[in-house]
């Protein structure tokens, strides 16, 4: 009888063969059951369901010198590998057509079978996306709902953040090993996840970050999520690939509109076209998904303390991004003027500035 550290070990091993990818591990687990058996199997009633190469690989053995790292990493009582055969594996991803066979988690791997959302967008998001993204998250979280995203720059690191603040936590999907942490800016946000949420990976210890990486994890992403949140994306994103992929997993696709000028909002508006529900606050998403009344606004509002001068500036530049001229047009003040007042309301969080010389409020008003 096969005890069960061992058999877990084999479920690593297999993991860790030269060329085997998800769908063949899969398909050797239906025709052979257990990895005990698939290692037994022999090369010739191997090749009938893998390539001659990953066949004799696998009909080798066990490679005890690749598994030793990751038995290492396992001593760790936060680092966590789930398989296809444990009873935790997360009921979501069961759903999906390519359930990946194995998972490596840092942190609570009991936060995978939480009820989730997933919010994504540009990594490089306006500050009024940026704030969307943590208040949606954090009043998400707090009503129930676990923030699934992909630890990159901007809208991901932000909904991760608001995540962590609410009550159900949050759950990076990365697209490198778990030894890895990327972008390295995010060292400390992964350790706030690890302690409080959970990174999850189904790639090796020591797998760098390879473009072809990040549209499976994005999979992974929607796969454990009810739902998918879009706060900013331009039309060119991996943002939509995530939107598609939840689309095609029956989860439920949500986009936040903005300008019909800026960059950002014309993925969302996208979406919106194909389908996707259009939200303006955290309420429409738990709606959606049925859940009860939440007391709170998605977007905090602050009362503005602005002078003459500087609400006459805010009613000029509207909702829509604006340039320097056309501002001095509309309230009559001179170009120093102006400069000056977006200057102060900038540094007050009024207006943000946008690349071209563009300016536009913030979440603040």
């Amino acid at each position: 009888m096969i005890d069960k550290q061992h058999e877990f070990s084999l479920w690593v091993a297999l993991s860790l063969v030269h060329g085997l990818g998800g769908e063949s591990y899969r398909r050797l687990l239906q025709s052979f059951g257990e990895p005990e058996h698939i290692f037994a199997a022999g090369y010739s009633a191997l090749e009938k369901i893998v390539r001659p190469p990953v066949a004799r690989l696998i009909s080798a053995g066990p490679d005890h010198e690749a598994l030793a790292p990751t038995l290492k990493w396992l001593e760790d009582p936060l680092n966590h590998v789930i398989t296809l055969a444990d009873a935790d594996y997360p009921r979501a991803l069961l759903e999906v057509p390519d359930p990946p066979p194995l998972l490596y988690v840092k942190g609570q791997r009991e936060r995978l079978n939480l009820p989730a959302l997933a919010i994504v967008g540009s990594r490089n998001a306006t500050p009024q996306g940026l704030a969307n993204a943590e208040n949606f998250a954090r009043h998400l979280s707090d009503h129930g709902l676990c923030i699934v995203s992909g630890l990159a720059l901007g809208i991901d690191g932000a909904a991760h953040r608001g995540g962590l603040q609410g009550q159900a936590s949050s759950i990076a999907v990365v697209g490198t090993g778990l030894d890895i942490v990327y972008p390295a800016r995010h060292r400390g946000l992964a350790h706030e996840l690890a302690q409080e949420g959970a990174l999850v990976s189904e790639f090796p210890l020591g797998t760098p970050s390879k473009a072809q990486n990040f549209p499976r994890r994005n999979r992974l992403i929607s796969g454990l999520s009810r739902g998918c949140l879009v706060v900013e994306a331009a039309l060119q994103s991996g943002s939509l690939i995530t939107a598609r992929l939840a689309a095609e997993q029956g989860r439920e696709v949500f986009a936040i509109p903005g300008s019909i000028h800026s960059p950002l909002a014309k993925g969302c508006h996208y979406l919106i076209k194909q389908g996707a529900k259009l939200v303006e606050s955290a309420q429409d998403i738990l709606e959606e998904l049925g859940y009860p009344a939440i007391a709170a606004p998605a977007l905090a509002q602050e009362p503005p303390r602005l002078n003459r001068d500087e609400s006459l500036l805010l009613q000029c530049l509207g909702f829509d991004p604006s340039g320097i001229d056309a501002l001095v047009a509309c309230c009559g003040l001179t170009s120093d003027s102006v400069c000056a007042i977006l200057l102060t309301m900038e540094l007050a969080g009024y207006v943000t500035s946008l690349p071209g010389g563009l300016y536009q409020r913030s979440g603040k008003v």
